[in-house]
C-alpha cells in the first residue's frame, strides 16, 4: 500500500506531503489544478518513461519519495531480493531529477537503476484510465490475465515446450552432423585409411629424425676413424711400443734397474692402447651404414612429416587425428540409428506438448465462460446490462504458454457486431468496461496499489454512482486510488483530497489539501454546481455523503 508520497520541486510544486490510507482515496480539484502531476511524480519515483524534465522552474532539482507498506510475503520481496536489498516493513522509493536531465534513485538508501524502479512498480502499483496500458487493452496481455484470473498454472506446457524445442534442436544438429559427414566421407575413409597404414607412433618422428642425422654423419667421419684405428692397431702405434718393450727388456740387465720404470710405463701404456682400439674398433663397426636401411628411415620419415602437413596438425598428433576421423566415420555410420531415435523423442516430445496445450485450451475455455458471466454480472450495475463481453479463444501459434489466442470483445448493444474493446466502445463505456473488468480480475495480485485516472470521464448520474460503489467494493481491504470529475465517486472515497492551484508572486503552484468532513462538504458542492455554490448544492452534496440521512 502507498502510504506517502513526498514531492519537492516538481512541474508546478514546490512542497507536497500526501498521507495516503487503505480503501478509497480521491482526489478533485479544477481542471488544470495539477491532478495529473501527481500522477506524473508518482510515475518518476516509479521509474515510468513520461516527461523528460520535470524540474520545477527556477529549482536545481526536483525530487519525489514515494513509501510503500510491504505485507510479509509481498511480491516487491523477491525483487529486492534480486537487486541484493535486504526487505524491511517499509518501502522507500526516492528519485531525483537534476536540472541538466540526470536521474539518480535509490530504494531504501541503496542506489538503483531505473529497471528496478520498473521491477517494483510493476508489482507495486496498476495504472488504469481510458487510456490503460496495463495490458487491459492490449490483447496479448488478454491471454495472461484470463490464465491469472482462473488460476492457470501453465508450467507442464512451459517444461513440454522446452523439451519439444530441445529434441527438435538436437535432431536438428544431427542431421547437420550427418549431411556434412556424408559430404566428406569419402576423404574421411581414404584420410582413416592412409593413417592407419602409416601407423605412427608419438614420438617416433623425432627418433627417426635423430637415426637419420646419425646414419648420416657416419659416412663423414668413419674415414677418419678407420684412419685413427689404423695408427694405432698392429702396424701403427701398437707395433712400435712392443717393439721399443723388446729393446729395452734385451737392454735391461746391463742397465743396473734404470730401466725397470720405463718398461712398467710402456706396459701400461700398451694396455691403454688395447682398450682405446677396441672402442674405435667398435664405434668403426656401428659407423657401418646401410643405404637401404637410411632409404627406408627416410621414406616413413617423409610420409610422417607429409602426412602431418596434409592434416595441418604436428606429427605426434597424427595418432589423436586419426581416432577423431574414426570417430566420425563411426558417427556418420550409426548416423541413421541416431537420427531415428532422435525422430522417435521428437515426436513423444510435441505429443506431449500437444497434450498439454490441450489442457490448457480446456482450462481456458471454461475459463472464458466464467468470465463472461462474471462480467455480466458487473455490468449490470453499471447500467451496460445490454452490452455483452465475450472472451474469445481462437487457434494462435504454439509457443510456451499453449496454443491459444485469447481476446477480450464487446458488443454494446443487442444485434451490434462485436469487437475490440478500444475499437468499439465509446470513452464513457469503455471507462466501465475496464471497470468491470478489473473488478473481476481483482484479487490476483495482493498489496498492489490500484489507480483510476478519470475512469469516470463521460459518465454521470446513476452510472456514476454506479461506478463509484464498483471502486468503493474494489478499494475493500486493499487501497484504491481515483482523480476523478464525479461527485457521486468523490463522495463514496473513504479519503479525499482536493488538488488547487495558488499564485504566489509571479509562479503559479500546485498543491493538494486533505479535506475535513464540512469541506467536504463544499468540494462535493463545487463538483455539483460549479463555482457559484448554492444551498441546494450543499444539500444535494450532504445527501451524496450521508445517503441515509
Amino acid at each position: 500500500m502507498l502510504r506517502s508520497l513526498d514531492i519537492r520541486d516538481v512541474l508546478i510544486i514546490d512542497r507536497l506531503s500526501l498521507e495516503l490510507g487503505p480503501g478509497l482515496n480521491v482526489l478533485t480539484g479544477e481542471t488544470g489544478a495539477g491532478k495529473s502531476i501527481l500522477l506524473d511524480a508518482l510515475g518518476f519515483v516509479l521509474g515510468w518513461r513520461g516527461r523528460a524534465e520535470l524540474v520545477r522552474s527556477g529549482a536545481s532539482q526536483g525530487e519525489v519519495t514515494a513509501v510503500f507498506d510491504l505485507p510479509a510475503g509481498h511480491a516487491a520481496e523477491a525483487v529486492l531480493a534480486e537487486a541484493g536489498i535486504e526487505a524491511e516493513g517499509d518501502l522507500i522509493l526516492r528519485r531525483v531529477n537534476s536540472a541538466d536531465g540526470r536521474k539518480t534513485a535509490w530504494v531504501n538508501d541503496r542506489r538503483v537503476s531505473g529497471e528496478v524502479l520498473r521491477a517494483l512498480s510493476d508489482v507495486l502499483v496498476e495504472l488504469h484510465g481510458q487510456h490503460d496500458d496495463r495490458g487491459l487493452l492490449n490483447p496479448r496481455g488478454h491471454r495472461a490475465l484470463l490464465d491469472e484470473f482462473a488460476g492457470i498454472d501453465t508450467g507442464a506446457a512451459r517444461v513440454a515446450w522446452a523439451e519439444a524445442r530441445r529434441t527438435r534442436q538436437a535432431l536438428a544438429e544431427a542431421e547437420a552432423a550427418l549431411a556434412a559427414a556424408r559430404a566428406e566421407e569419402d576423404f574421411l575413409r581414404h584420410a582413416v585409411a592412409e593413417l592407419d597404414k602409416l601407423n605412427p607412433e608419438p614420438g617416433e618422428e623425432a627418433v627417426l629424425d635423430a637415426r637419420r642425422r646419425a646414419m648420416q654423419g657416419a659416412e663423414r667421419i668413419r674415414a677418419d676413424v678407420a684412419r685413427a684405428l689404423n695408427m694405432v692397431g698392429e702396424e701403427g702405434a701398437e707395433a712400435g711400443l712392443r717393439d721399443a718393450i723388446r729393446w729395452l727388456e734385451g737392454a735391461a740387465d746391463r742397465a743396473g734397474g734404470q730401466l725397470e720404470a720405463p718398461l712398467a710405463a710402456l706396459g701400461r701404456a700398451l694396455i691403454e692402447l688395447s682398450e682405446a682400439q677396441a672402442g674405435i674398433e667398435t664405434c668403426l663397426s656401428g659407423l657401418d651404414v646401410n643405404p637401404a636401411e637410411l632409404e627406408a628411415l627416410e621414406e616413413r620419415l617423409f610420409a610422417i612429416r607429409a602426412l602431418a602437413r596434409k592434416h595441418g596438425v604436428l606429427p605426434d598428433d597424427l595418432g589423436t587425428h586419426a581416432q577423431a576421423l574414426r570417430h566420425r566415420l563411426m558417427a556418420l555410420d550409426r548416423g541413421e540409428a541416431g537420427i531415428g531415435a532422435l525422430q522417435k523423442a521428437v515426436a513423444g516430445a510435441e505429443a506431449g506438448y500437444r497434450a498439454a496445450a490441450a489442457d490448457l485450451s480446456r482450462a481456458r475455455a471454461g475459463a472464458a465462460l466464467r468470465l463472461d458471466r462474471a462480467m455480466a454480472a458487473e455490468l449490470a450495475p453499471l447500467k451496460m446490462e445490454r452490452a455483452v463481453f465475450s472472451t474469445e479463444i481462437t487457434p494462435g501459434e504454439p509457443g510456451p504458454e499453449g496454443e491459444d489466442e485469447v481476446t477480450f470483445t464487446v458488443a454494446t448493444n443487442p444485434g451490434a457486431p462485436a469487437g475490440p474493446l478500444n475499437r468499439i466502445a465509446s470513452g464513457g463505456e469503455l471507462s466501465r468496461f475496464l471497470l468491470a473488468l478489473k473488478v473481476c480480475l481483482s484479487g490476483q495480485t495482493p498489496g498492489l496499489t490500484m489507480i483510476f485516472d478519470e475512469i469516470d470521464r463521460g459518465v454521470g448520474g446513476a452510472t456514476a454512482d454506479a461506478v463509484g460503489r464498483r471502486l468503493k467494493a474494489l478499494a475493500e481491504g486493499a487501497q484504491v486510488l481515483v482523480v476523478t470529475h464525479s461527485p457521486q465517486v468523490a463522495a463514496l472515497g473513504a479519503h479525499h483530497w482536493r488538488v488547487e492551484k495558488r499564485v504566489e508572486g509571479e509562479q503559479t503552484l500546485s498543491t493538494v489539501v486533505s479535506l475535513p468532513e464540512a469541506e467536504r462538504v463544499e468540494e462535493i458542492a463545487r463538483m455539483l454546481s460549479g463555482d457559484r455554490i448554492s444551498d441546494a448544492a450543499r444539500e444535494a452534496a450532504r445527501a451524496l455523503l450521508d445517503p441515509v440521512a
